[in-house]
């Protein structure tokens, strides 16, 4: 090779590995970025530089829904909802790229009054301008067609359909029905209805809300993880500190690579699995684009 055709590839290698994760991803390989450290809000906060940084998600205007896990009536160390210091994190992201609004809700599984104080999170988004964190109204709850493979139709909440943003920030853990819950299971909390009714075929119906209502950005919160007796768990010997976050565009992509911090295969997981088949997402490692935040 001559002396210039050599150049000419050691700087276009050079180039595209300084490339944001966000152009990267436009090859057609997902991207999932991955922080770690003990400051739990400065890695979240890599982990969306990565992706080339709230702006390229959020534009000034816009009215952003971040969706955490607050289903549980647990204090934060018990790893059964998102870290308040995750959610405040994205939340302070999308207020500085310009968002009108930003709205943090649940529909909780436990008391709504005691997981929203509890979780810590509400306590963190107190006072923030431009910032709504309130209970969900039920008569916000809109009838909504779905014609999916198990799901024809649902109530879905409205905020959650109309937003211009929607940012899924589940919490990493072990679930007693679908072996873990992440992003794809997260989405269950803008659901009206009967939920329980989904258990029958708790997969496909999954699959089915998350074609109807996409996630534009999911974060995943694995600060700390909750290793059995989930959902909900309740004993701190079920928890695990991990220090990690980590966040891509790919859904399925996010939820196959947080399995293995509980030692499994995507393949493992049957949602993860069934999103995968219907084109929501890869789940294949060896087709993902790593990037460390």
């Amino acid at each position: 090779m001559k002396r210039r055709d050599f150049l000419k590839v050691t700087l276009s290698t050079l180039f595209a590995s300084q490339l944001p994760a966000k152009l990267m991803a436009q090859a057609n390989q997902p991207v999932v970025a991955v922080a770690e450290g003990t400051d739990w809000a400065a890695i979240t906060r890599r982990a969306i530089t990565a992706l080339g940084g709230m702006k390229a998600f959020v534009k000034p205007g816009n009215t952003v829904v971040v969706k955490p896990n607050i289903g549980w009536d647990r204090k934060p160390e018990y790893a059964a909802n998102t870290h308040p210091l995750v959610v405040k994190a994205i939340v302070d992201e999308c207020v500085k790229a310009g968002a009108k609004r930003v709205k943090v809700f649940d529909n909780t599984c436990n008391d709504p009054r005691r997981c929203y104080e509890n979780s810590g999170i509400q306590a963190t988004l107190k006072g923030l301008r431009n910032v709504e964190m309130k209970h969900v109204e039920r008569e916000r709850f809109k009838n909504t067609k779905i014609n999916g493979s198990f799901l024809k139709e649902w109530e879905l909440y409205d905020e959650a359909l109309s937003a211009d943003v929607l940012i899924n920030v589940p919490i990493a853990k072990h679930h007693g029905l679908t072996g873990l819950t992440l992003g794809l299971k997260n989405m269950m909390g803008i659901m009206g209805g009967n939920r329980g009714y989904i258990h029958r075929n708790m997969e496909d119906a999954l699959a089915d809300l998350n074609q109807t209502v996409r996630s534009r950005l999911t974060i995943i919160d694995a600060t700390r993880i909750l290793l059995d007796h989930g959902p909900q768990g309740g004993s701190l010997k079920d928890v695990k500190v991990l220090n990690r976050v980590i966040a891509s565009t790919d859904i399925v992509a996010a939820d196959a690579y947080a399995t293995t911090f509980f030692n499994l295969n995507p393949q493992d997981i049957p949602t993860t699995v069934a999103a995968h088949k219907r084109g929501l997402g890869e789940m294949n490692l060896s087709k993902i684009k790593l990037v460390k935040a």
